[in-house]
């Protein structure tokens, strides 16, 4: 009787992979959440590992009722854990889930995604948006984005001001240069489109009552 293990090997065999490729690509995915190819060159590597075993790595997957969503055309993959909702992705089981794919946002973070969210709609509907589908804005319009509509200000101090943007730029919504811009009014910042995916309608009414004194106008979202 062959063994999953030998399967697995087999399987891999075919596309020049072993044991240790699949164990990095699986980790990789369960500690970060996404594959982003365009984010550096490790995560490039990883990428193109995963196209060339998708089919295998989501029928793992879903043995542990986890789903993917992968865009083909902006390069990104990521995991949609039990009884998430996202748009164009039917849940079949509806179960709850309270792993680590679904770590839990503080109140900053929260602000800083819905006024990112509505920024990139607002570049979007007036064609402000690269051949990634990236759009590109200034800490600047961020701060000013973030007073105007939750009358919220970016957090002053340093640490905590990096420590934000470092989550986000985990979570693949933006990316960034240095750590060290962001004390810089100008420095400039992107952010993917999958922050569309991310934070869709439902997910914005969520947020939003986490925020009451918010003055964020849902309407503006797609």
């Amino acid at each position: 009787m062959i063994s999953l293990t030998n399967h697995l090997e087999d399987q891999l065999h075919k596309h020049n992979l072993n044991l240790d490729d699949w164990r990095n690509l699986l980790q990789r995915f369960l500690d970060y959440g996404v594959l982003c190819r365009e984010d550096s060159l490790v995560e490039a590597e990883f990428y193109d590992c995963f196209v060339r075993i998708e089919s295998l790595v989501d029928e793992f997957l879903n043995l542990l009722g986890i789903r993917l969503q992968h865009d083909r055309h902006f390069q990104f993959v990521r995991l949609i854990p039990p009884g998430a909702r996202v748009p164009g992705l039917e849940d079949e089981t509806d179960e709850p889930f309270n792993g680590g794919m679904r770590t839990r946002l503080n109140q900053n973070e929260i602000a800083l995604i819905l006024v990112l969210r509505a920024e990139y709609d607002k570049a979007v509907r007036e064609g402000m948006i690269d051949e990634q589908g990236c759009v590109t804005l200034s800490l600047e319009t961020v701060a000013l984005a973030s007073k105007n509509l939750l009358r919220r200000n970016l957090p002053e101090q340093q640490l905590e001001r990096r420590q934000l943007f470092r989550r986000l730029r985990q979570l693949r919504v933006i990316h960034y240069a240095q750590e060290a811009d962001l004390d810089q009014a100008d420095t400039w910042i992107r952010i993917r489109p999958l922050i569309v995916n991310l934070v869709n309608n439902e997910f914005i009414a969520d947020l939003r009552a986490e925020l009451p004194a918010a003055n964020f106008d849902t309407t503006s979202c797609s």
